[in-house]
């Protein structure tokens, strides 16, 4: 006999004891459906026995690392469903393309986009697999043999991607016969996953899942068409320069033209300011640009790039930071823990920054305020400023496109921009890059080199910055006039040579272990270079470092 230590109660079970077993006989004490276990502070898919005393917590599917394994689950069960309804022979190409909001969007590669029938059929297939709880099977295979079996499958991407794998082993999955690669943990078996949508979508498919805040209910999907352009148009640029997935990437970096692709990604970038410059030029009422964009987005750099370009036609930005206007501190909001919150809309003093951007406006001399962030004081030192036929306000915050924020505003005195690092790469067709992977690597490569913020405590906070961003960016970015994508295709190389040592810095025994193995499970899948040749003007620069501007 065993004893597992089970929220704090032990209990014995036989040796060799299966996690589903176990988490069946205590489902009942956490919220949602059991998906994953963590034993000894190690992730455990159900599948696995316990052979020694150990500590064991279960994740739901409302955990992050439990929705993940959800949503692999899914993405396995629709292609299994597709490739048996439509033939696999009759498939070019199946990709994951990218989330918009619950949705995942979904592109057969050189064919028309499957109708609404097709679709019907395919849902109706998934429905049965999972009235069916069939195991999800896994089984280890040297990497070679890996690399035959897709190709044999036609799977080119994944076959590209493990020439450059060191390890000699690949986990395989298999779902009534239907072998796949997916990286990172599936659920034991297809009776788990019982809420998701299928639908036609622009020129693919959505695969509309539950949000991880509300995991026992499938919300309706939220069309974010101009998000989606968004993506659509990089995802295209990626294609156009053959690097749509970490193998182009790596054979790239390989063939030793790196320098190009970071060229020719730069000037793309430089590009899409141009047009944002040009755009607000046209309206030609615009005296106040918004910005607002999640964590570590690059929206100071391109805060910075922007103003350059509305110089050459003459115009005069001038920055301002609704951070000055935050309440004093005892008259901030505290949220459920009692602590400050900071990111809400309340914690500024909206009435007065109205007031003061009225005033500008109307061509008045007005006094800015400096918020004091030891005594949690506004401060007025003799700021004046007063804005001219030329001069325009560069406003970024986080609420930045919320209307309540320049409620006294008129419209056309406003230009709103939405960025985000909107990841175009994936690992191969079926394995996405998760945005929010590539921002948390960002931040805390920047934090480690500007704020002495170890990798530990990036990770820790990250959940509630992520938190903040779903309830005050996400809502309101289809009220962007411009969307701009800050994700640089090759970045990931680059902030590899300094995410790695922060995140081998973290100690096993630490919670914030198991997001760290992940995140450098992930990088494994690049290959490093160096970041001498990013540009200093590059929006990059503002987390390696080395930036001609102040960041």
């Amino acid at each position: 006999m065993i004893q597992l230590t089970i929220q704090g109660a032990k209990k014995s079970y036989p040796k060799g004891i299966v996690l589903s077993e176990v988490a069946k006989e205590v489902k009942g004490q956490y919220p949602y459906d059991i998906i994953l276990a963590s034993v000894d502070g190690r992730l455990r898919e159900l599948t696995k026995a316990v052979t020694k005393d150990a500590k064991v917590d279960f994740l739901t599917v409302g955990d992050p690392a439990g929705y993940k394994t959800y949503e692999r689950g899914l993405i396995l069960l629709m292609l299994k469903a597709f490739y048996q309804e439509a033939g696999r022979e009759n498939i070019k190409r199946l990709r994951v393309e990218s989330t918009i909001g619950s949705g995942i969007f979904c592109l057969l590669e050189g064919e028309a986009a499957p109708t609404k029938e097709t679709l019907g059929r395919v849902k109706e297939r998934m429905k049965q697999m999972v009235e069916a709880d069939l195991c999800l099977e896994k089984k280890s295979l040297d990497t070679e043999e890996a690399i035959a079996l897709f190709e044999q499958y036609h799977m080119y991407d994944k076959s590209h991607l493990f020439q450059y794998r060191r390890v000699s082993k690949a986990n395989i999955y298999n779902l009534d016969g239907f072998e796949d690669y997916f990286y990172g943990y599936m659920p034991a078996s297809t009776g788990i996953l019982k809420l998701f949508d299928l639908f036609p979508y622009q020129n693919g498919f959505i695969l509309n899942r539950p949000r991880q805040s509300t995991p026992d209910q499938l919300t309706p999907f939220e069309d974010r068409p101009k998000l989606f352009q968004t993506m659509w148009e990089t995802n295209e640029w990626g294609r156009g320069v053959s690097v749509n997935t970490v193998g182009d990437l790596n054979d790239t970096i390989a063939a030793g033209d790196m320098g190009n692709l970071i060229l020719v990604q730069e000037s793309m970038q430089e590009k899409k300011i141009a047009e944002i410059a040009e755009d607000i030029i046209r309206r030609k009422n615009v005296k106040f640009i918004t910005i607002a964009g999640p964590s570590s987005s690059g929206k100071t750099s391109f805060s910075h790039r922007l103003s350059i370009q509305l110089r050459t036609h003459g115009l005069k930005p001038h920055p301002i930071e609704v951070d000055n206007y935050f309440v004093n501190r005892e008259d901030t909001p505290k949220d459920e823990n009692g602590k400050y919150n900071y990111e809400c809309l309340e914690a500024i003093d909206i009435e007065q920054f109205n007031e003061d951007m009225t005033n500008l406006l109307h061509g008045k001399r007005v006094e800015l305020p400096f918020f004091n962030f030891k005594t949690g004081r506004r401060e007025y030192k003799g700021d004046y400023k007063q804005l001219g036929p030329d001069d325009i306000l560069v406003i970024e915050g986080i609420h930045g496109l919320n209307e309540r924020l320049t409620y006294s505003l008129p419209r056309e005195s406003k230009y709103k921009i939405y960025i985000s690092a909107l990841t175009q790469l994936n690992i191969d067709e079926h394995n996405r890059i998760s945005t929010t992977d590539g921002r948390l690597i960002r931040r805390m490569v920047r934090d480690a080199r500007s704020r002495g913020t170890s990798a530990i405590e990036t990770i820790r906070m990250w959940p509630s910055v992520r938190r903040g961003e779903e309830e005050y960016i996400f809502p309101y970015q289809e009220e962007a006039d411009a969307m701009f994508n800050s994700a640089l295709v090759y970045e990931l190389s680059v902030l590899k040579q300094y995410a790695e040592p922060a995140l081998f810095g973290i100690p096993h025994d630490c919670p914030e272990y198991m997001e760290a193995k992940r995140l450098l499970k992930f990088l494994d899948y690049f290959i490093g270079v160096s970041g001498e040749e990013v540009p200093k003007n590059s929006l990059l620069r503002e987390f390696i470092g080395g930036s001609v501007f102040k960041v």
